[in-house]
């Protein structure tokens, strides 16, 4: 190939690119957009706001929003819009944990069902059965019970939860990948198990897990927010998403913000993820 031919394919390979970049839906920009801007709340709160989010203005209670105020304060003074910053910190960091440890643990049971087969795979996917028989919500409030309340123990009971519907899909992904023609070649080539499964078997089953996280991280989120509003994470006057809600719902009808901006927050994270989820499982950009 010429130097020309060279650089005439490097442009039309970029010119490509460019083009996948550009035909991707506003939607899934938008999508991305919300995510960034809610983990950069999370992890640089003081970047967006230099009110607390714990100490409340003298005079200033239940102020609809205004110049001062985006978003209005609550019934102690305390600027809202600071509160729904902080709070990400609390909320996406525990959803994050959760889905860790679901991923974690879910990944591990279904690998070893999977692969192995026989009794292994029956008895672990006995229990997963059991599992999924009880609703999450149930069973984290279940596990929760056990471990008191708080935000750490509210993700890990949300993360104990998911595991069973990680199991589950990592089990029937092993199944399908083993299947396959390339993994009997590597078999017979004269690969051992364990070989097999960490250089081709878990390579390509754990592209649908992936996507899966995602939209668990959406299903964390709501989940989280659902054990707060009912009083079972942090206690006040630490700002969380589900506290939040729970906080404004008594003045619904003289405050209407106090409930109505973190519930469009937790509304379009949760959204975002699933959008997100969505192309990471391979469908429309």
């Amino acid at each position: 190939m010429s130097l020309v031919d060279y650089s005439t394919a490097r442009q039309s390979n970029g010119n490509a690119r460019a083009s996948r970049v550009l035909n991707i839906q506003p939607g899934l920009w938008l999508a991305w957009g919300v995510m960034l801007l809610a983990l950069l709340a999370a992890f640089a709160p003081g970047l967006f706001t230099h009110f607390s989010p714990t100490e409340g203005v003298p005079g200033a209670q239940r102020l609809p929003p205004q110049a001062a105020y985006w978003l209005g304060t609550d019934q102690l003074g305390r600027d809202l819009y600071a509160r729904i910053i902080y709070g990400a910190s609390q909320s996406l960091s525990a959803a994050v944990a959760a889905v860790a440890m679901g991923l974690i643990g879910g990944t591990t049971l279904g690998v070893l069902a999977g692969a192995m087969g026989g009794r292994t795979e029956n008895w672990l996917m006995r229990l997963v059965d059991v599992l999924l028989s009880i609703p999450s919500l149930l069973l984290s409030l279940s596990i929760l019970i056990l471990l008191g309340f708080g935000t750490v123990h509210a993700a890990l009971a949300v993360g104990i939860a998911s595991i069973a519907s990680f199991a589950r899909l990592a089990r029937g992904e092993v199944v399908r990948v083993r299947r396959s023609e390339f993994v009997e070649a590597a078999y017979g080539s004269g690969g051992s198990f364990w070989r097999v499964l960490w250089r081709h078997i878990l390579p390509n089953s754990l592209t649908a897990v992936i996507a899966f996280a995602a939209l668990q991280f959406g299903q964390a989120i709501l989940a989280l927010s659902t054990l707060s509003f009912l009083g079972y994470g942090t206690p006040p006057p630490t700002p969380e998403w589900g506290l939040l809600i729970a906080e404004g719902r008594n003045y619904l009808a003289t405050a209407w913000w106090l409930t109505t901006f973190p519930g469009i927050v937790v509304v379009a994270v949760v959204l975002a993820a699933n959008r997100i989820s969505r192309q990471l499982a391979g469908g429309d950009a």
